[in-house]
């Protein structure tokens, strides 16, 4: 019950951490769940879950990189082999042996072949780590290609140099013809058997459609088996596991793109079956991703506790210690990026890579819980019965060394994958702003249906309407980056314009009480859309305590004018009435060269909501409710699927922080017109 409970526990912190990220941008949400972890670990009542590493490798790294596997790009982990092997490998035993020297000399405590243990398990990326943070950035393709190349290899030989390493400070032995030849064995080893074995689940599956076993549920079953299989076999034989779920998802690709184009069974089933395939996998690599951090988060305060209590340990000395392994990791990293780049003759290599480049790829070597979890395997005792030396010690060196690395990315790879060509910003905003109105189009179409016929082709046509005005924007040239926070300035100069409108007209008697009430609040729900967080609580809170003052029992809001058409007239009239005071208001104070273009767009609005009541006035004679409230209904399904597609483009690199906060900003726009249009009719 323990274990369930602390299970759902961190299920929960996973979506804390993604709704404190939506407040705090600028942090990434790997460093949020290991800090929730850290903080839930060290409550009085928190959760402790002591990890098991051949759990945690088995039950996320495998599915993690088989999925990694059978997403990156082949052609282009081909095409930089020569780099990618040279980071995977070569790096690899390069930081074993000069950094494993450099700890060795620095803590004499820690054994040479300890040492040598620590660099090894140091030496690896981690995929997931690496793919979490480059994943919001505008990094170089090529880039990322080189970093998920070789955090999908060196996992293998971080490891296997680890478990030699190792094995030479539990023993006192070490042959280096025998661990060259081991390392080649469990290496490529894993590759061939992971493709045999992912070859053969594959034959199993067009086995069982030819026998008619079409159902998307069992062949979904066999496809989240797969990556377990393919681990623990490899692992059961002696070969490396995490290759083998690599190969494997590798071999899986290629299999799903021959099947698109020669499928043996059902066309109808391929689609059903890839569609429940992306969807599961999705909220699966979600939850993992998530627990990954979490867990890491929830091993530091122990980790630090040990170290940071034994009296023989200079606490200070301790995080110095660990920041100058971080420097060297990073130095080395750097030099031999720079030399293979500089001497290398491979077919990746590039004509000239900047120092931008060189530096980038130096701080994008992000360690992460693959590193903490080997840490934690290093056995209790020796052969003889004595303690491992300094194991807490080497524990925590190595817990420091990852949130530095994590900070350091962080830190430093926004500013430097920040982009200055302006133009090409306005461009992939652009770009990205049609995309975005498309995405709404395919949501409303796939909501179609006999009854709602109508209200989908009107709910269409202005998306159509509003891709028109942006192709155009693109076409002219035109479209400059505004100031965000001047033009909701103006937006609410002009709804308090409104709200004066509307106030003159109830106290001459124009307009009834229950009226005024019905479009303040609009106003109201209106200030909470195009306000910072602040002020949208201020808004928010505003219009909670309007309804406060209402007698218990009344009736408020459209609901009570659903049935008088008059009085829904009533409202209608004074919104058309009180935007064409806002516009004349902003139109008046347009001659003033300050804030001239922030004005020129809240006047488009303006003119834009005018023109959309004066188009559906006829619709609103029909009297048919039906209709609108289909509208209404579609018009939220297209807003989320907005929402929906920045954000999957934000989390995969597609747009930059600041390109992403443009795009939300635009769909509060929208929002606040289709809330005044659909109120209104």
């Amino acid at each position: 019950m323990h274990i369930f409970l602390a299970v759902l526990v961190m299920l929960g912190l996973i979506g804390v951490s993604n709704v404190v990220n939506r407040f705090l941008p600028m942090i990434p949400v790997p460093l949020i769940q290991i800090a929730l972890g850290a903080l839930l670990a060290m409550m009085p009542s928190g959760v402790h879950l002591e990890l098991e590493p051949e759990l945690f490798f088995v039950l996320f790294i495998a599915p993690l990189l088989y999925n990694d596997g059978k997403h990156t790009p082949r052609e282009e982990l081909w095409r930089l082999r020569a780099p990618i092997l040279l980071m995977a490998v070569g790096l690899v035993f390069v930081t074993v042996f000069a950094v494993g020297y450099a700890i060795h000399w620095m803590l004499p405590s820690i054994p040479l072949a300890a040492a040598f243990g620590l660099a090894a398990i140091l030496s690896p990326t981690d995929a997931v780590a690496v793919s979490s943070l480059a994943g919001r950035l505008h990094l170089p393709k090529s880039l990322m290609r080189l970093l998920e190349g070789e955090a999908l290899m060196n996992d293998a030989s971080g490891l296997v140099a680890f478990k030699f390493a190792i094995a030479a400070a539990v023993t006192g032995v070490f042959s280096l013809p025998k661990a060259s030849f081991s390392f080649l064995v469990i290496s490529v080893g894993g590759l061939l058997f992971g493709a045999a074995l992912a070859f053969v689940i594959i034959g199993v599956r067009n086995l069982l459609r030819r026998f008619g076993m079409e159902d998307v549920t069992i062949h979904m079953l066999i496809q989240l088996l797969t990556p377990f299989m393919l681990y623990l076999t490899a692992e059961h034989l002696g070969v490396s596991g995490i290759l083998a779920a690599v190969a494997g998802g590798i071999v899986h690709a290629v299999e799903d793109d021959r099947s698109r184009d020669y499928s043996t069974f059902n066309q109808l089933n391929v689609s059903q079956l890839n569609t429940v395939s992306s969807s599961t996998w999705s909220v699966i690599l979600f939850i993992l991703n998530g627990l990954v951090f979490v867990i890491l988060g929830l091993q530091i305060p122990d980790v630090s506790i040990t170290v940071i209590r034994n009296p023989l340990l200079n606490n200070l000395h301790m995080f110095g210690y660990a920041a100058a392994i971080f420097v060297m990791l990073l130095g080395l990293r750097f030099l031999w990026t720079l030399v293979f780049t500089r001497v290398g003759k491979g077919e990746g290599k590039t004509d000239s890579v900047s120092l931008k480049m060189l530096l980038m790829t130096s701080v994008s070597g992000v360690r992460g819980a693959v590193t903490l979890a080997g840490a934690f395997s290093i056995p209790l005792v020796l052969n003889d019965g004595t303690p491992f030396p300094e194991r807490d010690l080497i524990i925590f060196l190595a817990a420091v060394v990852i949130l530095l690395s994590l900070l350091s990315a962080s830190l430093f790879l926004p500013l430097l994958a920040r982009r200055k060509d302006a133009a090409s910003g306005q461009s992939q905003l652009e770009e990205a702003q049609i995309k975005v109105l498309a995405a709404a189009i395919q949501a409303v179409r796939h909501e179609s249906s006999e009854e709602n016929e109508a209200a989908v082709s009107s709910v269409i046509a202005d998306y159509r309407q509003w891709i028109g005005q942006t192709e155009g924007k693109t076409s002219s040239g035109k479209g400059a980056r505004l100031n965000k926070g001047t033009e909701i300035q103006l937006r609410l100069d002009a709804l308090h314009t409104e709200r004066q409108f509307a106030q003159i007209q109830l106290d001459e008697g124009r307009i009834t009480p229950e009226q005024a009430e019905i479009f303040f609040r609009m106003m109201d729900q209106m200030e909470a859309l195009m306000a910072n967080p602040m002020r949208m609580w201020k808004a928010m809170m505003k219009l909670f305590f309007r309804r406060l003052k209402r007698p218990f029992g009344h009736k408020a809001g459209f609901d009570r004018f659903a049935g008088k058409r008059k009085d829904l007239e009533a409202v209608r009239k004074l919104k058309l009435q009180s935007s064409e005071a806002a516009l004349q208001f902003l139109v008046a104070q347009s001659g003033s060269p300050v804030h001239k273009e922030e004005r020129a767009a809240v006047i488009s609005h303006y003119r834009e909501v005018l023109e959309r009541f004066n188009r559906i006035s006829s619709m609103a004679r029909r009297n048919d409710r039906s209709f609108h409230e289909q509208r209404k209904e579609l018009h939220g399904f297209a807003i989320q699927a907005e929402r929906n597609v920045v954000q999957a483009m934000y989390e995969t690199g597609e747009l930059n922080r600041e390109t992403a906060g443009e795009l939300r900003r635009r769909i509060k726009a929208r929002e606040a017109v289709l809330l005044e249009q659909d109120e209104m009719v």
